[in-house]
């Protein structure tokens, strides 16, 4: 982001290991607050999944527990989007799920039976709704499912202009410094060691995406964690068929600010466990058999264990295989981009959790120290909304949502986790 490194701060109010949305949301409203923010990332600014998703930031499909927050997450993104110095895309033009029969229509059942209750206009569309928002409709698409008011935004552009915003105004970022251990004493927290020296403090944030599982195992935290390799790719310029955001039951699409779209198969992911994550294994066996469809078991082409100097940024490259698919799926399901050129694909590594919802907590037994991670490929919607939750919460204010579906506890108390929406 810079090429002049900010000194090391000898001490701060906060450090926020992470550098990606959650992270960036959480120092935003610290240092609105007044609080001196330090965030240490271990590459760059959004190096990874932030800045590698489809950009969608919606309320339509969440799970019922996320949804209050997301709904303040848009109003966030709106007031951020107006102070930054740099467009990021962030347009409400909604969001629609293509439906090729009544089957994949009923999964939205779940959603629609308590979404009127929080004031979502999201409504069911027939044939000729769809042939009226949607430019040379196929006609395998039968019905939708459509909220006017989602929004998207590109991911490349937004974080690293809300972290430009934020050093302007006296916070500190530092890249390419990773935190190596999470100091405590007598069970409280008293700084970070990261690889340019110490820094004191009484409070740390985990925001670190997929690597938070081997922070907080470092303090004795067990936090059952998985990376998901997700591909995108997008086109050229090409003409206009739906502004928003489309996903169809196997190609998504998302129109882009440069006039292109973003594109990505809905139903192939592939599992990349590290042999330090297969003891994790078991905590996802119910995830893996309701997604068994479109999740793949792979041996680790990146080793994602804690160690930095491994894989300082988390780049995997797309296969030919799942470019390939993208190609086949946006010519059999998008046919009038058909024709336009894939310029550019890339894959990310998504932080999953067994229940595919986040934690937004703080850990029990060690004081001043909280955690925001696993967003499971839902996080860049969120991000703003999570960030400020985090921020009251870590001045001891209240948080504003019901936050127990979003405990760390849940995975060691004995009870039955709910499965969210599907990553």
């Amino acid at each position: 982001m810079n090429t002049v490194q900010p000194d090391l701060p000898a001490t701060t109010d906060i450090v926020i290991i992470g550098a990606g949305i959650a992270g960036i949301s959480a120092a935003w409203f610290l240092q609105k607050a007044g609080l001196r923010v330090t965030v240490c990332e271990k590459g760059i600014v959004a190096g990874e999944q932030s800045s590698r998703n489809w950009g969608w930031c919606r309320q339509q499909g969440r799970d019922q527990a996320e949804l209050p927050i997301v709904m303040e997450s848009l109003g966030l993104w709106q007031e951020i989007a107006d102070e930054l110095d740099t467009d990021i895309g962030f347009r409400r033009e909604g969001s629609l799920y293509l439906c090729e029969n009544d089957e994949e229509m009923a999964k939205h059942d779940r959603f629609m039976s308590f979404a009127p209750a929080y004031g979502l206009e999201t409504r069911r569309l027939n044939r000729a709704q769809l042939e009226s928002m949607v430019v040379d409709c196929p006609a395998r698409w039968r019905s939708g499912l459509y909220t006017p008011d989602d929004a998207r935004a590109e991911p490349s552009l937004a974080v690293p202009a809300m972290a430009r915003a934020l050093q302007a105004r006296g916070g500190v970022i530092l890249e390419n410094c990773a935190v190596q251990e999470v100091v405590t004493r007598n069970r409280c927290v008293s700084g970070v060691v990261t690889e340019r020296g110490v820094i004191d403090s009484a409070a740390v944030l985990v925001a670190a995406g997929a690597w938070s599982t081997f922070l907080l195992r470092n303090c004795g935290i067990r936090l059952p964690q998985l990376t998901v390799k997700a591909s995108v790719a997008r086109t050229a310029e090409a003409p206009m068929i739906f502004n928003g955001n489309a996903s169809g039951s196997q190609v998504s699409f998302r129109r882009r600010l440069d006039g292109g779209y973003t594109i990505a198969t809905s139903d192939y992911l592939e599992i990349f466990p590290s042999f330090s994550q297969v003891g994790f294994l078991r905590d996802f066996l119910p995830l893996i058999k309701v997604s068994l469809g479109k999740l793949r078991l792979r041996i680790p082409e990146l080793q994602v264990d804690g160690d930095y100097t491994r894989h300082r940024i988390l780049n995997p490259v797309p296969t030919s295989k799942a470019v390939a698919r993208i190609k086949a799926r946006l010519a059999d399901r998008v046919p009038a981009l058909r024709d336009v050129e894939l310029v550019e694909a890339w894959s990310g590594m998504i932080d999953a959790l067994p229940d595919v919802v986040p934690v937004l907590d703080k850990a029990d037994g060690i004081d001043g120290l909280w955690i925001s991670t696993g967003f499971s490929g839902h996080g860049f919607g969120i991000g703003p909304g999570a960030g400020r939750i985090m921020a009251d919460l870590i001045q001891n204010r209240e948080a504003g949502h019901d936050l127990a579906r979003f405990r760390l506890a849940r995975f060691r108390d004995g009870s039955k986790l709910e499965l969210g929406p599907a990553i």
